[in-house]
């Protein structure tokens, strides 16, 4: 996918509320939308992908746009043991899996998905993908609601094992950190960046760019 162009149009409902906030702010809801564009040129041979970038800077719905395959939206849990909630595969491969994300401690294989942490969750999840044989996933919200320690050992055991899999991954995260624990890439400035990395070396391919509001809007 060379580019993309994306206009996000918002149509709010007529109220009272609505039509004080149009009045004194001068907004015209003909052109109220958020318009995103840019190009996405991955190289031959790449597996990490990186889109990074503050609140509202278009991250999700270029992820969404652009990969709506591989979008991972998240999951439905049991209240069995989160073991028994992995797709169809041998104990082995399942063991293999969730150790190769960081979530190692077989005691908490046996816990309910809705007990575990915040960090455990998001291993599962991470599991769950890997195991669900495809063959690119794209992660929203990627360490988001853990610790930045939780982050680096996360973002570490995922690069290794995308690595030492055919598979591609694109982690989609508001924090800068992520990119040398994830896939060290050489970035400029613009928001939201797309980076990918291969295996020997890594590239920038893409500076985000958002355009002009139009009529006063403004993106948040």
């Amino acid at each position: 996918m060379p580019s993309f162009d994306i206009v996000k149009g918002i149509k709010p409902e007529s109220s009272y509320r609505v039509s004080a906030i149009v009045s004194n702010f001068d907004l015209d809801l003909d052109h109220l939308e958020e318009r995103f564009t840019g190009e996405i040129n991955p190289p031959e041979g790449w597996q990490i992908g990186l889109i990074v970038g503050g609140s509202g800077t278009g991250k999700t719905t270029i992820a969404k746009e652009c990969f709506p395959e591989a979008y991972f939206a998240g999951y439905e849990y049991t209240d069995k043991p989160v073991i028994d909630d992995m797709p169809k595969a041998s104990i082995k491969e399942i063991e293999k899996t969730f150790t190769s994300v960081g979530f190692s401690s077989p005691p908490s294989w046996l816990k309910p998905y809705g007990v575990l942490s915040n960090g455990e969750k998001m291993r599962v999840d991470l599991a769950r993908c890997l195991l669900d044989k495809k063959d690119m996933i794209v992660f929203d919200e990627f360490t988001s609601v853990v610790n930045r320690e939780c982050a680096k050992t996360t973002s570490l055991a995922i690069s290794k094992a995308i690595r030492r899999s055919d598979k591609k991954f694109i982690a989609v995260s508001c924090h800068d950190d992520v990119i040398e624990w994830l896939a060290p890439t050489t970035l400029s400035s613009g928001s939201p960046r797309i980076g990918y990395t291969i295996p020997t070396k890594s590239v920038f391919l893409y500076n985000g760019e958002i355009q002009p509001p139009r009529n006063q809007t403004r993106y948040i």
